[in-house]
């Protein structure tokens, strides 16, 4: 039996405030001076790892000024750590995947990532789920073990330079040494192509119903990839037009077989 006082749970509550403003202000603080060169991305991780450590040092301050220590409360969190492990494996699961994100950074606030069929900017890393802003603008709400268990494709990780390729069928018949050069002005004098990476223009091959060409240039980020798609296909097909090249379209063949002149159609049975 341990003795509390007044004094003990004033204590123990100003610690409590203490601890909440620490939260408040400390990250700020933190990402604006001892932060300020790291990243975006880096900056909230280890902003958020000092918030999660001042929160367990609050709370042990907090227990130890009423008297309750780690040697009291240690059969508790075993207790617990058991039931989170079976009850609720699930949230415990997204926790530890959050941690690991944090610690690891496979993705970052900031980064344009693919989960499944989910494409968008990371924007919020929390305990439980990552929040993902959509290309349309809608906020979705990830667990965590996704990120870690699943397949995830980071488009802005390590480097920013993305390729584009916009495939070519051209009609049977068509200058093909035309179309590469074509191709090739066509990426040069778009403003948003990279020189280096240089473009390049491939063929492919041999389709049904057409010569399969391909075009493939390096922009500078995600945040340009449609509009640069949008922008070469219409000077794509300015350009073929105004050199007389012929974009292919699928052909079929029909044949008609010949028959008597006494041929009638089947005719459905009476009931």
């Amino acid at each position: 039996m341990v003795a509390v006082t007044l004094a003990d749970l004033f204590r123990s509550f100003l610690i409590g405030l203490l601890t909440l403003a620490l939260i408040r202000a400390l990250p700020g603080l933190l990402e604006a001076t001892l932060f300020r060169r790291l990243g975006p991305g880096e900056r909230y991780a280890y902003s958020t790892i000092v918030k999660y450590a001042v929160v367990l040092a609050g709370l042990a301050f907090a227990f130890d000024a009423v008297g309750v220590g780690w040697s009291n409360i240690q059969w508790l969190v075993a207790a617990v750590g058991l039931g989170l492990g079976f009850g609720l494996q699930e949230i415990f699961a997204n926790f530890i995947s959050g941690l690991i994100i944090l610690f690891e950074r496979p993705i970052r606030v900031g980064d344009t990532v693919s989960v499944g069929n989910i494409n968008g900017t990371v924007s919020k890393i929390r305990i439980r789920a990552t929040w993902i802003t959509a290309f349309d603008r809608k906020e979705l709400v990830v667990p965590n073990k996704e990120f870690v268990t699943g397949q995830l494709i980071n488009w802005t990780l390590s480097d920013p330079v993305l390729r584009i390729n916009i495939p070519v069928g051209i009609a049977y018949g068509s200058d093909t040494d035309r179309t590469i050069e074509v191709l090739t002005k066509v990426a040069r004098d778009s403003m948003r192509v990279l020189r280096d990476p240089p473009p390049q223009v491939l063929f492919l091959g041999f389709g049904d119903s057409s010569l399969s060409f391909e075009l493939r240039v390096f922009v500078r980020s995600v945040a340009q990839l449609f509009t640069t798609r949008h922008e070469l296909h219409m000077s794509i097909d300015k350009a073929f037009r105004e050199a007389g090249i012929e974009i292919a379209f699928p052909q079929r063949d029909l044949h008609l077989r010949s028959v008597t002149a006494d041929w009638r159609p089947p005719t459905a049975p009476s009931e």
